[in-house]
């Protein structure tokens, strides 16, 4: 679907939907990233529902012994794309796989509708903060205690969609 080159120890990947077949990776990296835990069958359920829901994995174009770099979980609401976790595998962050997915899960959620997106992230986690606002995404309000496993306020964070028949301003 999409695929990326890269500098350095980049690696090149390509978007895919997920599949039940990469379930053991998408919670293993769930794990190594500390996210609120879905498990096997949060995913396994998501998956049982594709008129709802946007399941993406990144896969890599090298051949490695890895089937899925980072995944993106979310479905749509009436006209809302609800982003319910985003991960990249420790070993493959900065290289341009969680910006991938959401650009591509946008695309799809815009296809079917929605006119905005949200998601709430941690306070201290700055650096997805930093990949939602360069994205369009701002600061709706806080939730406190949102998250345990520790305790921690998450920020709401919504993305405003461009109506289809609305003009689209150049930026320089």
């Amino acid at each position: 679907m999409r695929k990326s080159g890269g500098e350095g120890a980049r690696i090149p990947f390509w978007i895919d939907r997920m599949s039940e077949d990469d379930l053991p990776e998408v919670v293993e990296i769930e794990e190594l990233s500390h996210l609120s835990r879905w498990g096997y069958g949060g995913y396994a359920r998501e998956l049982a529902l594709p008129e709802r829901s946007i399941l993406l994995v990144a896969r890599p174009a090298a051949h490695i012994p890895r089937r899925v770099l980072g995944f993106l979980c979310s479905a749509i609401v009436l006209d809302e794309w609800h982003i319910h976790n985003l991960a990249t595998h420790p070993n493959f962050r900065r290289q341009g796989i969680a910006r991938a997915l959401l650009g591509h899960g946008r695309a799809l959620a815009q296809a079917r509708g929605a006119r905005c997106a949200l998601l709430e992230v941690r306070a201290s986690n700055l650096s997805a903060q930093r990949l939602y606002e360069q994205l369009g995404f701002y600061v709706l309000y806080r939730r406190a205690n949102y998250y345990t496993d520790p305790p921690e306020d998450a920020l709401l964070m919504r993305c405003d969609f461009p109506s289809p028949s609305a003009p689209q301003e150049r930026v320089p």
